[in-house]
């Protein structure tokens, strides 16, 4: 039997994943107001719980200590409000979607991540995602900094929306075993580099925007080459 203070443990790593939820509103609220920087900061915070909450649960052992609560139900209520409703408000907000067509569009990317997050394949055992995973907090951030036209910006929603269908495996970052290491500091010298790109909107440099693509194509081309040895 766990004891009180592994109990309390266990609340404590539910109640940082539902903190994500708060940066969530805030991000809502700060797009409300037209501070995008902010808005995209809150989103960075979010997706730094969610990165951590998963090591911190099974350190926690919460499944075992916490049986009458769902911590996976928690996470993906909380990663469709910070990954898909908040970054596409903001880009709405923004005046980045196509004119006349925005709330079609946003309805699109709304449903189709619906339907990711619902599928019982979303998560593959072997550590992929299944189908585009809703990196929707990325990529609000490169149309909004790179200042694209809206219908730009809007047929890039559309293809990745119509990717969501397409059961492509994509790499895990933080459990695909596969050039973990290699996977691990690429992504943390780009985590580097969006922030700074956050830090300096609206006003971003061309060439630090470029140079940080490094990561979405190196992840892209290892998820594709991967998927193709797995065979499915």
């Amino acid at each position: 039997m766990p004891t009180p203070l592994q109990k309390a443990a266990a609340w404590a790593v539910h109640l940082y994943t539902a903190a994500g939820a708060v940066c969530g509103f805030g991000a809502l609220l700060a797009a409300t107001e037209h501070n995008y920087r902010l808005a995209f900061l809150w989103l960075v915070v979010a997706t730094a719980i969610d990165a951590s909450d998963g090591v911190l649960a099974r350190a926690a052992r919460v499944k075992e200590r916490t049986p009458g609560f769902d911590g996976a139900r928690l996470d993906d209520i909380v990663d469709y409000l910070t990954y898909v409703v908040a970054p596409l408000f903001v880009l709405y907000s923004a005046g980045s979607l196509p004119a006349g067509w925005e709330a079609g569009v946003a309805a699109v990317v709304l449903l189709s991540s619906a339907y990711g997050f619902a599928s019982t394949d979303a998560k593959a055992d072997d550590h992929f995602f299944t189908g585009f995973p809703s990196y929707w907090n990325i990529v609000a951030v490169y149309l909004y900094a790179a200042g694209l036209p809206r219908p730009v910006n809007g047929t890039i929603l559309l293809v990745l929306s119509a990717l969501v269908f397409v059961r492509i495996g994509y790499v895990y970052p933080s459990r695909t075993p596969v050039l973990r290491g290699l996977t691990t500091v690429l992504g943390l010298v780009w985590a580097v580099m969006v922030v700074a790109i956050i830090w300096m909107m609206p006003e971003v440099p061309r060439l630090l925007l470029l140079v940080s693509l490094h990561f979405p194509v190196y992840y892209m081309a290892l998820s594709l080459v991967l998927h193709r040895r797995r065979g499915i």
